[in-house]
Parts: structure tokens; C-alpha cells; sequence
């Protein structure tokens, strides 16, 4: 499923043009859903935290029991390799993913002597500086670990983030704000979430029903070290209305500001400005 353009794919050790296909019939992956990704960017010549989305595919393969065949600093290197195939000004996004092969005796269970894997870059611009979203509350919510695999950025978690998102379009907004299975507020169908009041950021304490994303780490790191307050709280759909701001925080996007949660507007205030200001501050000092 290509949403982007100029597609080059790793696999079987070797780079190839195009988006060739990688996964059988019968992979594991395929008909039991065990497949992980990562997602890191590339723009500005830049390729933020690369290294920190290399380690994480690794993490979420060993949490849905695949066995990670390629280490964190030979991945880096091979993206980087394919990378040098795009000029300076492209935007790319990078995902190395995982899947199962083969299964156990039940089948049910993937098995560990063999592991799919492999590298997709595919041009997608960044989000324009303007860019912001609607929106709005969701009756899905995100699942626990007792009952889904939350520790791991898995492709089986993605259909319920698709039936916020179309309840969420359904409804006239771009987005949807989620609770967890405790009815508190979690993230949005696609990323975390930051509310601002009275200068002082807020984000959803991780609880283990969410990935406490890479980006959203590095806000806290950029805001703090600006001497900015910074708390992860306990947090519901009240404190969305009585916030001053509110802003996205993910891969994709690093800082989408939200300009309507349901009947509540916001504007474009000067904490969102800044954080993305850190942001694009940070990843060019950081090279």
C-alpha cells in the first residue's frame, strides 16, 4: 500500500527499486498478523533519532515473539545506505518492519528459526508549517496488554486506530482523541498528545495501554532543557476543553497543532510554535 512516491525496498540483502513485494501467502505474517514496523523520517538532509526507531523495531519484534535478525547499528546502516540514493531535499519516510515465517504446531504461535524483514523509504512530504487538525472524541478505546500486544508498534493494533479515524472522518473532524481501557485520555488515533495550560505542557502519563513515542520524548527533553514545565498526568477529555492549546506529537508529523476538539477552538498558540521551533532546532544541531 503505497501512500507515498519513489519507493526502494531492502530485502533478501540487497536494495531494490520499487516496491517490490516481500511477504508470501503462507508467512506467518501474512495470515496471522505478526508483523511489526518502525517509522523514523528523513528531511533536510536530516534523519532524526534513526537510530533510537532501529532499536524499537527490534523491541516490538522480540514482544510479538519474532526473532530480530538484524542488529540496531547494522540497520542504521543499511537506511542510510539506501538514503544516499534521495537528494538532500527529499522528505522521506523510513520503515523497517518484521514479520513472521513460519509458526509452530498449532500454527498459531510464530516460530523463531526464520524472520521476515525488510527496509521501505518512500518519499512523503512533511506536513506544511501551517498545517494543523480537527478533533474529536472516540467510543474506541486502547487496550491493555492483557489483551493486545500495546508493547509493540504492531500492524495487528492498527485496525481499531482505523475504526477511530473513520468515526472521527465519519463525523466531520481529521482525528480522533482516544481513551484508554480506564477512561482516561490516551493519544489520538495516529499519534501522542500535548495540552497546554497556562504555559505549562501535559501529556498523558504512559501507562502501558499506548507507545510513549520517540518524538514525544524529544519534546520533553527540548521543552524541559528550555526550562519550560513539563508534567505527564493522569488526564480526560474535561481537561481537552479546558486546555489552551493542544498539539499532536509523532513521527510523521513531529508537531501537528489542533485547532478543535469537538465544539472547543483553539488557535495556533505560542507554546506549539515553539515546540516545533525546538524541534527543527534540535535535529539540525543533532545532524
Amino acid at each position: 500500500m503505497a501512500v507515498g512516491q519513489n519507493i526502494r525496498t531492502y530485502f533478501n540483502g540487497t536494495w531494490h527499486e520499487g516496491d517490490v513485494p516481500v511477504m508470501r501467502a503462507a508467512d506467518h505474517g501474512s495470515w496471522l498478523g505478526s508483523t511489526v514496523f518502525d517509522g523514523a523520517r528523513y528531511f533536510d538532509g536530516l534523519a532524526p533519532d534513526l537510530d533510537k526507531h532501529c532499536a524499537r523495531v527490534n523491541r516490538s519484534a522480540e514482544a510479538l515473539m519474532l526473532k530480530p535478525t538484524v542488529t540496531t547499528e547494522d540497520m542504521v546502516e543499511i537506511v542510510r545506505e539506501g538514503l544516499a540514493a534521495y537528494g538532500p531535499g527529499s522528505a522521506v519516510y523510513i520503515r523497517p518492519m518484521y514479520w513472521g515465517i513460519s509458526g509452530d504446531a498449532t500454527a498459531i504461535v510464530p516460530g523463531t528459526e526464520e524472520t521476515g524483514f525488510a527496509i521501505c523509504l518512500e518519499e512523503i512530504p512533511m506536513a506544511p508549517a501551517d498545517a494543523s487538525v480537527t478533533v474529536t472524541r472516540t467510543r474506541f478505546r486502547r487496550p491493555v496488554l492483557e489483551s493486545a500486544v500495546v508493547n509493540a508498534k504492531a500492524g495487528c493494533l492498527y485496525p481499531n486506530n482505523a475504526r477511530m479515524l473513520a468515526e472521527a472522518r465519519a463525523k466531520g473532524f481529521g482525528n480522533a482523541l482516544a481513551n484508554d481501557a480506564m477512561g482516561n485520555l490516551a493519544e489520538s488515533a495516529t499519534a501522542n498528545v500535548f495540552l497546554v495550560k497556562d504555559g505549562v505542557a501535559m501529556t498523558p502519563i504512559a501507562n502501558g495501554t499506548f507507545l510513549a513515542g520517540i518524538t514525544r520524548a524529544r519534546h520533553i527533553e527540548n521543552m524541559r532543557r528550555e526550562g519550560m514545565e513539563v508534567i505527564e498526568t493522569v488526564l480526560t477529555y474535561a481537561d481537552v476543553d479546558d486546555a489552551d492549546e493542544v498539539f499532536l506529537s509523532g513521527n510523521m508529523t513531529k508537531v501537528m497543532p489542533v485547532t478543535a476538539f469537538d465544539d472547543t477552538q483553539y488557535q495556533v498558540s505560542p507554546v506549539t510554535r515553539r515546540v516545533r521551533e525546538m524541534y527543527w532546532d534540535w535535529a539540525a544541531g543533532a545532524g
